[in-house]
Parts: C-alpha cells; structure tokens; sequence
C-alpha cells in the first residue's frame, strides 16, 4: 500500500498541505514542533480508530481555522490497480462528528481498514510494557485491525453492549432480566469474534518473529494473558462467554464493572534472549522489542493479505545507535511498501537506500528536499 498523495485542510498546524511520495521511505525532517508528527497523525486518522495520539476531534483543528479541518490521500493498492480516494475530517457545524468518504462516497470509519492498513509507533508507545493493560489491548487490537478490518466492528459493538449491560446492573434489583440475557449474548457473539482474532494475529505474528534473529534488534515472546495473569490456552467460546457474563451479575454489580471477559485480557511480553518480562527490561530493550514486533507484524500483514501497511515511525531513528539506524533502513527498503519516517535532523536519513521521498518541515510549511 502507497500514499501517493496527501492533503491536509486545517489540520492542527498545518493550513493548507499537499506532499506526492512514492513506494519506499518517506523522510520527514524539521525542528521539534515543526508538525512531522501531526503529518504522521493525520495519515493514521485514514485507518479505523482515533488515530495515534487518540485525541478529541475538535483538538485536531488549526488555531483560528473556522472549526473544521480535511486529510484526503490517494492509494495505490497495487500497480495494476486504479488509486482509492480517502477522505476524513470534521465540519464546522458538526464538530463532533467524524465525515468518512472512499471515492467520493460516505462511508463508516471502520471501512476504511478495507483499503488501508496502517501500523505506527511512537515516542509515547516506548514504555507500553509497563503501562496499564488497556493500553496493550487498544495496541494489540491495532495490530489486529491492520489484519482483519473487521475487527473494529465486533470491539464496537462489543463495548456497546458492554455499557448497555453495566447501566442495567447499576440496579440489578429492576433489572430486566431477558434484557440482560440478550445483551450478554451480544457480547459472547461479538466477545469471541474479538478473542477468536486476538488469538489468530498473535499465533501468525509469533510465528513470525520465531523466524526473526535476536539481534540488532530484541525479540519478544509474546502471550495472551487473562485478568488473574493466566496464559489464556483456548479460544473463547461462545455459550462459555455467556455463561460467564451470566455467572458474574451480582459480582460485576457489585464492582460497578464487568470483571472478566475479552475485555480484561492483556499482552504479556518476555525478552527472548534474557528470559527477562519485558516490563523489567530497560527502556532501550522495550523499544527496540516494539520495532521488532511491529516489523515482523508489518511482514505478517503483507503475506496475509498480499499487501504490506504503511509504517508510521515517529523519532524512531535518533534513538538507534548507528549499527541499528543502517538495519532498520536496509530492512524497511528490502521489505517494499511505503514507511514515513520522522527526525529532527535531515543528517538522521542521509544513510537511507533509495528511492526515499525526503521533506523539510517548518512551522507548518512543507518543502521537498
């Protein structure tokens, strides 16, 4: 998958952007604040989800813009393909509501996944391992969308039932019972989809990384671990999830929560060479086990579906010694596909393998070179 182009209308500090880029590395180079990383923002906005900062709609505008704001891309899906129009944005009068178009044509979010698959990781993610679970979920269910746009559809309608049902419990004495039952089959139905997916993308992408040396960059092993930190050994299975969200009313009432399910589950991460938990590990370690496992993920994606996701790596190669920096390029430029890349100095890339597409930012303000 190729950006070929970008647009972005009022889109946090930038007021008016157009950037063509091709198959390859895209290097976005500028000072601190100059807005590389909202560019990167506003291509993960043209996946399902809140994008990678995760932020309100209404914060993504431009100071003093009317209110509204625009990211359009062009994507090449194939060679032998015509280019998709995706669209994404907000409008003055609608300022919490998100407008989606493929083609010109209205469409939910969650379409978008159809068309492209987008992994990112960020400055903010280096410390995922010790951070709290829902963290982990919200990025292993990323790593599942970019595989199965579907996803995203069963984790909505899972978390909708989910509050439907914690607002009947809140008075589970009136509370309707058939009503309950109903909700707790929504949740089973969609509850086992999201784990059946979890558990697929995670067998493909371990199997992956078992293929991935130890160096120059650390590998995970990686596990799906239930609330009590249990390996979960088997699929969730739909009459069991029912019987389970049944079993736990008066439990999940009382906690003003629901204390187990799909929901409560998490990644554990181990370091393959030490045996040590990732969380234990020191922050270059869990970095460089993040690159690793979404760079096997970014392979896993491209062999599952025949075409590789863009690859949004914010600041990533100022925190790589050299030895690391030159692998990393070597890799993204042999796997083909598309990677946007993000310094503040342009001496950062100057060791990248073309083609590369280099950009200086500033202050908003896009040039080539």
């Amino acid at each position: 998958m190729t950006l070929t182009r970008l647009s972005l209308t009022d889109f946090r500090n930038h007021a008016g952007a157009d950037m063509a880029a091709a198959t390859g590395l895209v290097a976005l180079h500028g000072d601190n604040g100059a807005g590389k990383t909202n560019i990167l923002e506003a291509i993960s906005l043209l996946a399902p989800g809140r994008g990678l900062r995760r932020a309100a709609l209404a914060d993504m505008v431009r100071d003093g813009a009317s209110g509204g704001f625009a990211v359009f891309a062009e994507v090449q899906a194939g060679p032998d393909l015509p280019p998709v129009a995706l669209g994404t944005g907000i409008e003055p009068a609608h300022p919490g509501r998100r407008i989606v178009r493929v083609n010109g044509a209205s469409a939910a979010a969650t379409a978008l996944g159809e068309w492209l698959g987008v992994l990112w990781l960020t400055p903010a993610m280096d410390r995922l391992f010790v951070e709290t679970a829902g963290n982990r979920r919200r990025f292993l269910d990323r790593l599942v969308l970019a595989l199965d746009p579907r996803h995203a559809q069963h984790s909505n309608r899972y978390e909708a039932a989910l509050r439907a049902r914690g607002k009947l419990l809140a008075d589970i004495g009136s509370a309707d019972g058939q009503w309950l039952t109903s909700l707790e089959a929504q949740l089973a139905e969609h509850g086992a989809a999201m784990d059946l997916a979890r558990q697929t993308m995670l067998a493909g992408l371990s199997a992956e990384l078992a293929t991935q040396p130890d160096a120059p960059f650390a590998r995970p092993l990686l596990t799906l671990i239930d609330a009590e930190g249990r390996p979960r050994e088997a699929v969730h299975d739909v009459e069991a999830l029912k019987e389970l969200f049944a079993s736990r009313r008066r439990i999940d009432a009382a906690a003003g929560r629901a204390t187990a399910g799909p929901h409560r589950d998490d990644l554990s991460a181990i370091h393959a060479a030490t045996g040590r938990a990732a969380a234990r590990c020191s922050t270059g370690e869990q970095k460089a086990m993040l690159l690793s496992l979404v760079l096997a993920h970014s392979d896993g994606v491209a062999r599952a579906r025949g075409q590789r996701p863009v690859l949004l790596l914010d600041e990533v190669a100022a925190h790589l010694d050299p030895l690391r920096r030159g692998a990393l390029y070597e890799r993204l430029a042999g796997q083909g596909g598309q990677a946007w890349l993000t310094g503040t100095e342009a001496a950062l890339f100057d060791d990248m393998p073309g083609p590369v597409t280099r950009f200086h930012i500033d202050g908003g303000r896009i040039a080539a070179g």
